[in-house]
């Protein structure tokens, strides 16, 4: 098969076209603006390429027909694509690519109250982690997995919100900045990748261990590569959410690690809160 076969959409899909061409155009005419180096054009432009391979080629129906390269695609949707497009801090260029009366709207709408809210949510310090892990176990679920392998719409659901709940995950943890601004502290960012590993990796090695086939939905549709039966390709998915997905976590810590060092060293992590005794309190009461 030649590349052009390979790069051809399994499923046409003209929404997924646009968002990728829009976010493309956005990044480029922000550059025009915002001084942006080498490293972080390449950071974007390497996930960006990898998030459409995953989501519109015909990578697609072997995921949709092989359990471990449906991990592998979710891997690059939910871990590694979203982790190179916010290591490329990408907000401010793409809001700068924006015509300038649109710019203005959008500063406009984030005075008002449901905008406020929806930045808050997508933010959160408990509730983005949470869904991170959430959204993977969720899918992982035998029952929801077949209905899901089988509908598009439901299909196409699962793919986006793995992909939309990694941006705001790794939005957060990327963050270089003290709490506040930061919605997550530095030390946060260290402990939440811990929090949202151990799950994903606990799954993964009860998928790997487990010795009958829990997604026959890939047999129904017919398995892509025959030569690999059912339970060799449920081993090879729990072990890719086991290692890899553990792996891409274990940057993640790192890199939080490092911004929390280098905080310190600037002197720009805020005093330690001292706690006053209380006989003390109950005297200045």
């Amino acid at each position: 098969m030649d590349l052009l076969a390979w790069l051809r959409p399994w499923e046409f899909s003209p929404s997924l076209v646009l968002a990728f061409l829009l976010s493309a155009v956005l990044f480029v005419r922000g550059r025009r603006v915002h001084s942006v180096g080498k490293i972080r054009q390449v950071l974007f432009w390497v996930g960006w390429i990898l998030l459409y391979l995953s989501l519109h080629t015909r990578l697609d129906y072997y995921a949709e027909r092989m359990f471990f390269i449906h991990r592998l695609q979710h891997l690059v949707l939910h871990h590694l694509g979203p982790l190179l497009i916010m290591g490329a801090y990408p907000g401010q260029v793409m809001r700068a690519g924006l015509p300038l009366r649109w710019r203005v709207r959008l500063a406009q709408a984030r005075q008002s109250g449901w905008v406020h809210t929806l930045e808050h949510l997508s933010t959160h310090r408990i509730l983005v982690p949470f869904l991170f892990v959430l959204l993977v176990l969720v899918w992982l679920q035998p029952t929801v997995q077949f209905y899901s392998m089988l509908d598009w719409r439901i299909y196409r659901f699962m793919n986006w919100s793995v992909v939309i709940s990694g941006v705001l995950y790794w939005n957060l943890i990327l963050d270089r900045r003290p709490r506040p601004p930061a919605a997550l502290s530095p030390g946060g960012r260290v402990f939440s990748p811990v929090f949202t590993m151990v799950p994903q990796m606990v799954a993964g090695a009860v998928i790997a261990f487990t010795g009958h086939d829990l997604y026959p939905v890939f047999d129904l549709c017919g398995r892509a590569l025959p030569g690999i039966s059912a339970l060799d390709d449920q081993v090879l998915g729990g072990l890719i959410m086991w290692v890899p997905a553990g792996l891409i976590e274990a940057f993640g810590l790192m890199y939080a690690l490092g911004t929390l060092m280098r905080l310190s060293s600037k002197g720009r992590l805020p005093p330690p809160r001292r706690r006053v005794p209380r006989a003390a309190a109950h005297v200045a009461s």
